[in-house]
């Protein structure tokens, strides 16, 4: 049996999962991160896209989450995001709609904020699509 971590998965409204972990590769802005047991305490920023982890005994399960952050301290690990879906709490054809308009967004003359937000909605409706359409590929 692989050695485990205790994680806990927390996005606004909801918490995620708490429990043993054996892995857990996040989305961290300088690229993906893989978590095993006693890694390095450390603090990483999250970014959309999609995080991977695998409990004791089970395959390895993908989700969708948002900015956020990771600490990893005392092999305890804490994801703390603003949103975090399963594939199949995704909606494809919404996710569609939001990059278009933040695609639509980021060619307007806009404030530099606005021009930010876009960025950002572009990155989270892009993220959704691909932890999507990752579950549709694994699944065939």
């Amino acid at each position: 049996m692989a050695s485990t971590f205790q994680t806990y998965i927390l996005a606004a409204g909801r918490d995620f999962y708490e429990g043993p972990c054996e892995s857990l590769v996040v989305p961290t802005s300088d690229g993906y991160c893989g978590i095993l047991a006693h890694h390095t305490n450390m603090i990483m920023a999250v970014v959309p896209g999609t995080l991977s982890y695998r409990l004791p005994g089970e395959e390895a399960q993908e989700v969708f989450v948002s900015n956020g952050m990771v600490k990893i301290e005392n092999n305890e690990v804490l994801i703390v995001v603003g949103i975090v879906e399963r594939p199949e709490e995704i909606d494809e054809n919404r996710a569609r709609r939001e990059a278009e308009e933040a695609r639509e967004a980021l060619l307007q003359k806009k404030s530099i904020i606005e021009y930010r937000n876009a960025q950002a909605q572009l990155a989270r409706a892009a993220g959704k699509l691909r932890t999507k359409h990752h579950m549709n590929r694994t699944q065939k």
